[in-house]
């Protein structure tokens, strides 16, 4: 990382923010209230992530699944995944969640 980050370093995180701005909003719009009831909110995506980054873990280990260090900041976590990843396990579950959520009402919305 002597040469400095560029702007291909920040793809993944790009993506992550892309995924945040396109589902965070509907916790506001359909008042679903997800994101204020952050304890139960962990408690459904930490199990299912720490499994995930533990098979991570072993795939990088064994040399079957890799990150292009041309799109990753170089930041890493334990483990040795990159922080990109971290995120990833946190931010898509509760994306998913929130999009659940959200048509849900949307659906009770259309059957009234």
């Amino acid at each position: 990382m002597s040469q400095g980050l560029e702007l291909a370093n920040f793809s993944y995180l790009a993506m992550l923010l892309f995924t945040v701005s396109s589902s965070w909003w509907l916790e506001f719009a359909f008042k679903i209230k997800v994101l204020r009831r952050p304890r139960k909110l962990l408690l459904s995506i930490l199990p299912v992530s720490a499994f995930f980054l533990i098979w991570d873990a072993f795939a990088i280990y064994q040399k079957h699944w890799t990150f292009d260090q041309d799109q990753i900041l170089g930041f890493y976590g334990p483990l040795d995944i990159p922080i990109e990843e971290f995120a990833f396990f946190i931010i898509i579950p509760i994306a998913a969640i929130l999009t659940l959520e959200g048509v849900k009402v949307v659906l009770k919305r259309l059957k009234r």
